[in-house]
């Protein structure tokens, strides 16, 4: 791991954004609470939460964080038959929050395609992305373009 031993605790903040595109029968199906294996979205978010807070446990090398706030919440787009994950997650220490932030996001992604297998296995997860960060010495990171 990268010693962070002599860099300042600062408020550090994390978003991130991913989707999981599906058959719009599909997504009917998510959206009115009809899936077999139960409320997919709680499910999901809860499934993003404890990712977030493990991500040190799953990623080598990463630093393992004190989370003091981690929030997964979800958009359903019908338009183009997909949900959307965005997560913020956030901290203070001495090192950032994005690898927690994508983690939820990814864990959420897959815990959507998992519940929701049975009635679409050509799912895609994809476009996972840091949306923004800030704190530490870096300082603020905005993407300019995000679908």
């Amino acid at each position: 791991m990268v010693d962070v031993t002599d860099k300042a605790p600062t408020v550090r903040k994390a978003k991130a954004r991913g989707q999981v595109s599906m058959k719009r029968a599909t997504l009917k199906l998510l959206a009115e609470g009809r899936m077999a294996k139960g409320n997919v979205l709680t499910t999901a978010k809860i499934a993003g939460i404890l990712a977030a807070k493990k991500t040190g446990d799953l990623i080598p090398l990463c630093h393992p964080l004190g989370l003091t706030g981690i929030d997964v919440v979800f958009f359903i787009d019908r338009k183009k038959s997909r949900v959307i994950i965005e997560s913020q997650a956030q901290t203070v220490g001495q090192t950032g929050v994005e690898m927690e932030a994508l983690t939820a996001v990814s864990v959420a992604a897959l815990t959507i395609y998992d519940m929701c297998k049975a009635a679409d296995r050509e799912m895609v997860i994809g476009d996972i992305l840091l949306l923004e960060k800030s704190g530490g010495k870096s300082g603020v990171f905005v993407r300019k373009a995000a679908k």
